[in-house]
């Protein structure tokens, strides 16, 4: 049985998740882009499609922490290819894949927040209102759900890629990892990849339950896959961070690009002294390559 307090905390990271997601957990959009000039027929390459001139700067920024280019390359991706993006928050990945797969004749599903409240369904309509806007750019990108009570986050069997990027940290607090696996393999098709960046914890601990400090033990993840079905293909050391001491006072949130001064929730403090959390830079992250059995 779940404690009251768990279940309290769970509700408190639903809607703390959308509420930091509003305010650009990874970026912050501008009201109005400038103008794009998406290539013609759309990037042929995920070089091309990073170097975008619809990024925003601070996005293009975060590529030294995030490295999508050598990320999605690693997961396996290739033209053609149909990839789910489980909470694509602002669009920070999607900037790069939607165009990129548009212009090689792939197919982007975006399972978005289940709309439980209002953060939530304003960050789905800011998400597709960002789309929308940019149809020759982004292309036919189709939004889903993720959540407690979602169905399906594409046709069964239909996936090649699924990504589950920086929120397996999310779903522990809410209650609904193992239902994110489920959910990513039954999209995927046989031998499809699922490609997980997550914040890692210090090896050998005991996972949280709730992962309170938004850190998630790498042996832990890899079970819950297996668990769901998962073979471990291969894990990658791209996107670690040796500098990440994982003792933050405001957990992960601490460290860039979140930079939170006081706990969630809670009104910022004017003063604290980013230096030292600022010359961390972005987390240290585990990078896994999972494949659903042929």
């Amino acid at each position: 049985m779940v404690s009251r307090s768990v279940l309290a905390s769970r509700r408190l990271v639903l809607t703390g998740c959308a509420s930091l997601a509003l305010v650009g957990c990874d970026r912050k959009p501008k009201a109005a882009d400038a103008p794009v000039k998406p290539p013609r027929g759309g990037p042929q390459s995920l070089a091309e499609a990073a170097a975008g001139d619809w990024r925003l700067p601070q996005d293009k920024a975060r590529d030294a922490f995030r490295h999508p280019v050598e990320s999605l390359t690693w997961w396996g991706l290739k033209p053609g290819m149909t990839v789910v993006e489980f909470w694509p928050g602002t669009g920070w990945y999607t900037d790069i894949l939607a165009p990129y797969l548009k212009g090689v004749g792939g197919k982007l599903y975006a399972a978005n927040l289940e709309p439980s409240d209002p953060a939530a369904v304003q960050i789905v309509e800011a998400y597709k209102a960002r789309l929308a806007s940019k149809p020759k750019l982004f292309g036919d990108v189709e939004v889903t759900a993720f959540g407690p009570t979602s169905g399906p986050v594409a046709p069964d069997g239909s996936a090649d890629l699924v990504l589950f990027l920086r929120n397996l940290h999310n779903w522990l607090a809410a209650g609904i990892a193992d239902k994110a696996f489920k959910d990513a393999f039954a999209a995927l098709k046989p031998g499809g990849v699922l490609g997980i960046e997550e914040h890692r914890a210090n090896p050998g601990g005991v996972q949280d339950a709730v992962a309170a400090e938004g850190y998630v033990q790498q042996a832990y993840a890899i079970q819950l896959a297996k668990e769901a079905g998962f073979i471990l293909a291969g894990t990658s050391e791209i996107n670690a961070n040796p500098k990440d001491t994982k003792d933050h006072p405001f957990g992960v949130w601490t460290l860039p690009p979140t930079r939170l001064t006081a706990p969630r929730g809670q009104p910022a403090k004017p003063g604290f002294d980013h230096a030292k959390y600022d010359a961390i830079g972005e987390s240290d992250r585990m990078t896994l390559k999972l494949v659903k059995p042929k």
